[in-house]
């Protein structure tokens, strides 16, 4: 009688944690759909919700048409980018057991911003194809790099690994700075891409880095279960069978090549990678395929919404969403740091 109770409490629960992942999953998902329609429905151009949904349905006039057309990679790309960003947050604080952990920790952001600049000074690049198209493999080869440094040694030290990001960071930063200095023609196309912004994208730029988006997800949610071995500790993890070098090198080129693709397609963009994953682990718990997965969702839903905000706080003209992610993230800094001299 007594293995009977027991039993049947231990299914409860189990289904318990997976109930509330259920729902709250199926509300954020929920509050990304409203937040992709507000995506379409407004803009820096006023249009009556009537005319709006004229233009979907393929009814309205050619200039509103156009409009509200030019929304819809917009909002695509938007949530390439969130998921991006979000899920390299997850993969970076839980392999370097660092919560002010994000894609720009590793100098990928740099990285990216240092290819663009030398080719617009050196090679003559212009254009957001082009610009996408370089700044994805200096991202890639910045990440590639910092992983070497930190594989030095006696396998991967998260410590030497953010080291040598803060390093690189530093002599990539001073190199764009020289260069942009000297070339003031450099400098002004490169402003409008490091600030990070959605807009002016076509679907060419969803379609660039959708598929590194939908592989780099996948990967992570194939490594979750690992990853959760491994946060019991190298030896546990070893003695579960585990091989924690291994998980840790697959996550982070896998945060590397999610970072960088979002990078290369929206410029860098703060903070969106810092606050999803804290508030992920505060819905769901420490497990990490419930905080990949819900920060799939959360990723997009705060990018969205912060550019949402942008397109309509300075009407008729814009706020890139670099720049609100950034007044929204300040806070979730602060309280991260909080969280983390409570915990010590």
């Amino acid at each position: 009688m007594v293995a009977t109770i027991d039993t049947a409490e231990q299914r409860t629960a189990v289904r318990r944690p997976a109930r509330r992942t259920t729902v709250v999953l199926l509300l954020a998902l929920a509050v990304l759909a409203l937040v992709c329609i507000a995506s379409i429905m407004f803009g820096s151009k006023i249009l009556p919700p009537g005319q709006v949904w004229e233009a979907v349905t393929g009814r309205a006039d050619a200039y509103t048409t156009t409009v509200v057309e030019s929304r819809y990679p917009r909002t695509a790309l938007g949530i390439v980018v969130g998921l991006g960003l979000a899920v390299a947050g997850v993969l970076m604080q839980t392999v370097t057991r660092n919560p002010l952990a994000e894609p720009g920790l590793l100098g990928v952001n740099t990285g990216a911003a240092a290819s663009v600049v030398a080719a617009t000074a050196f090679a003559g690049v212009s254009g957001q194809t082009q610009t996408l198209l370089w700044s994805l493999p200096g991202a890639l080869l910045t990440g590639v790099f910092i992983y070497v440094i930190g594989t030095l040694g006696r396998g991967l030290n998260p410590v030497r690994l953010v080291l040598g990001g803060a390093v690189l960071t530093a002599v990539l930063s001073a190199f764009i700075q020289a260069v942009t200095l000297s070339r003031p023609q450099v400098f002004d196309s490169y402003r409008y891409w490091v600030v990070g912004a959605l807009g002016g994208h076509d679907w060419d730029a969803v379609l660039s880095v959708l598929p590194l988006a939908v592989a780099g997800f996948t990967v992570a949610l194939f490594l979750g279960r690992g990853l959760n071995i491994v946060a019991l500790g190298e030896d546990s993890a070893t003695s579960l069978g585990a091989r924690p070098e291994r998980v840790k090198a697959v996550a982070l080129l896998t945060a590397t090549v999610l970072s960088a693709a979002a990078t290369a397609a929206a410029g860098p963009i703060a903070f969106v990678g810092l606050a999803v994953p804290h508030l992920a682990r505060v819905l769901l718990g420490a497990d990490v395929r419930r905080q990949l997965a819900l920060s799939a969702v959360l990723g997009p839903t705060l990018l969205l919404a912060a550019d949402v905000i942008g397109r309509l706080l300075v009407r008729p003209q814009e706020l890139m969403v670099g720049v609100v992610t950034a007044f929204a993230g300040a806070p979730a800094l602060l309280i991260a740091v909080r969280r983390m001299r409570a915990s010590s």
